[in-house]
């Protein structure tokens, strides 16, 4: 629990607090800069699952609550409403590509808390890691990526076509290689 001074902060409340503003639609997180209440002890793994002090958090709509109030501040996680902003890690990416509907020109992906996005200029697919084990990520939001599961990017795979020597998918105009 993150200690406030005057006040604890914990999950519940900022949970409470997310709530009651993440009607309609994401937060406008990019906004809110309330000031720092210290670390949290909840950790989203490497693959992707929400751990509140060393117990997983088994309530999606709870998970997809917290992912809603997720801003990432250079090589930093916090969950922010307008008047607080506590730390969390992060052990890799904050989201997983858990499937894509791949068609022509478009590759959409779906994450595991449920947000939508479509590969392209703004969002692209990078790889990391080797040929031997690439790691594929998909850029979610502000900052923030979805590493592409397994069976996604297997299915990234089977669609692609070839671009000057190298395997990779299109989408909004732009050719993603698959291969590091």
């Amino acid at each position: 629990m993150a200690d406030r001074g005057d006040k604890a902060v914990s999950a519940e409340g900022i949970a409470a607090a997310a709530s009651k503003v993440a009607k309609g639609g994401l937060p406008p997180v990019h906004l809110w800069n309330p000031p720092f209440c210290g670390d949290l002890d909840m950790e989203i793994r490497a693959d992707g699952t929400w751990f509140h002090e060393g117990t997983p958090i088994g309530r999606p709509a709870m998970v997809r609550l917290f992912s809603t109030i997720l801003k990432r501040e250079g090589d930093r996680f916090f969950l922010v409403t307008p008047v607080e902003k506590v730390g969390i890690r992060v052990a890799d990416a904050p989201f997983v590509a858990v499937d894509a509907d791949i068609v022509a020109d478009a590759v959409a992906f779906t994450t595991n808390v449920g947000d939508r996005v479509t590969a392209g200029p703004e969002n692209p697919i990078t790889l990391r890691g080797t040929a031997d084990e690439p790691r594929p990520y998909v850029h979610v939001r502000a900052g923030m990526e979805a590493l592409i599961d397994r069976k996604t990017f297997y299915r990234l795979a089977a669609a692609a076509t070839e671009q000057d020597g190298r395997a990779g998918i299109r989408s909004q105009g732009v050719f993603f290689p698959l291969e590091p």
